[in-house]
């Protein structure tokens, strides 16, 4: 079983950049609830990071534009955790979940509780 994670956002350093600026000047406006969990405007979140080192779950991370290419059959909207097992995805949290997920400490619990 793997837990994989698929920001609303694309891949590449140019997108990180707009991604960055849009932490920084609008944060509010920022349209990927799962990153703004999970990372600090210029780095992965502490409390995130210790959970992911600690290796409960086998988790992959995609971007959007990763994820289509991968999975180019399965239309999401994103951002959306999801379990791949026995070669089925099924959704964990879905975006609106994730939207109402105030810090990193509640989504680690929703995690934990949901798998």
């Amino acid at each position: 079983m793997k837990l994989l994670f698929v920001y609303n956002a694309n891949s590449g350093k140019l997108n990180t950049l707009f991604d960055v600026g849009h932490k920084l000047f609008s944060p509010s406006s920022y349209k990927c609830s799962l990153c703004a969990l999970t990372h600090d405007v210029f780095s992965e979140n502490a409390i995130w990071k210790r959970f992911r080192d600690e290796g409960q779950f086998d988790m992959v991370f995609y971007h959007k534009d990763e994820f289509e290419i991968i999975f180019p059959k399965v239309k999401l909207v994103y951002p959306t955790i999801l379990k791949l097992e026995n070669n089925q995805l099924t959704t964990v949290l879905n975006p609106e979940v994730l939207n109402d997920i105030p810090n990193v400490e509640t989504l680690i619990g929703r995690l934990k509780s949901s798998i």
